[in-house]
């Protein structure tokens, strides 16, 4: 049965503790959470503070809500993963699943043998090591991302699609036919219009601050659903600067939600509909 994360990028603001309440109340199974910096500032210290850690586990253990997976490992050329040791500690002693990373590293063998490496570590606490491509890096689209995993050929590897980059990487439904069901842990799901910006700063402005909510869009993310697998794990990733302003995390936290249900629930439909 799908499972649904809410994103940390859809309340970038909300510490830990904050972020699984808001999705306790709008009815998420699970949230994601921002270990690792992106961007300057914007990640939670759950690894120094031991405070807000015991805050973290309080309220999972008061509403239930797990962690699905932890963001972000970025495979540079100066990638030392002896220095997020503690962060995979955390995230193993919060019971998380999956920990999401991208590759920034124009070295192959490099990158390899890095990516190798880290699943290696990962291993070690039951995580799987799970590459998202990006529109405006080198790891552009799915097959970049399944030259990789095969190159790297671990167990514990897995491919995020995220349906704008997805689209705006100019992928097809057809790439992700055959690929092994195992590599697909979980999907990040948002909506956009069918034209997307022309620049990368557009792309990136896109992909941080205008995001949609599924249905909202013009992009074919109920064909996209059903080339995956269908229990597949759904994580809820709607940034947008302009709504935020607006109305609350706990609002659009639950608007997408429901968006995202309906979406799954007609993906349901058109498997049953055609195995008829």
């Amino acid at each position: 049965m799908t499972k649904y994360s809410l994103a940390q990028l859809t309340a970038l603001r909300a510490s830990p503790p904050e972020l699984v309440r808001i999705a306790a109340a709008a009815g998420y199974d699970y949230v994601g959470l921002r270990l690792l910096e992106v961007t300057g500032g914007d990640a939670w210290p759950l690894a120094t503070d031991p405070q807000l850690l015991r805050e973290t586990r309080a309220a999972m253990q008061q509403t239930g809500v797990g962690v699905l997976d932890v963001e972000l490992v970025r495979l540079t050329p100066d990638f030392d993963v002896a220095a997020l040791r503690s962060t995979f500690e955390v995230a193993a002693e919060l019971g998380v699943r999956h920990i999401l990373s991208q590759a920034h590293d124009p070295d192959w063998g490099r990158l390899v043998h890095n990516f190798g490496t880290l699943c290696d570590v990962l291993g070690a606490y039951s995580l799987t090591a799970d590459v998202e491509f990006l529109t405006w890096t080198r790891m552009r689209g799915v097959e970049d991302v399944v030259e990789l995993l095969r190159a790297a050929n671990r167990g514990n590897a897995g491919l995020v699609v995220d349906t704008l980059h997805f689209y705006r990487s100019d992928c097809r439904l057809e790439d992700l036919r055959d690929l092994p069901p195992e590599w697909f842990h979980f999907i990040q799901i948002s909506d956009a219009p069918a034209a997307g910006p022309d620049s990368v700063e557009g792309l990136i402005f896109a992909a941080r601050e205008d995001r949609l909510e599924p249905g909202a869009g013009g992009l074919d993310l109920l064909g996209l659903l059903l080339e995956l697998p269908s229990d597949i794990d759904i994580a809820i990733e709607i940034p947008n600067s302009r709504l935020a302003a607006e109305t609350s995390d706990e609002e659009r936290a639950a608007r997408a939600l429901q968006a995202t249900r309906a979406l799954v629930e007609k993906a349901r439909s058109a498997r049953i509909a055609g195995s008829r």
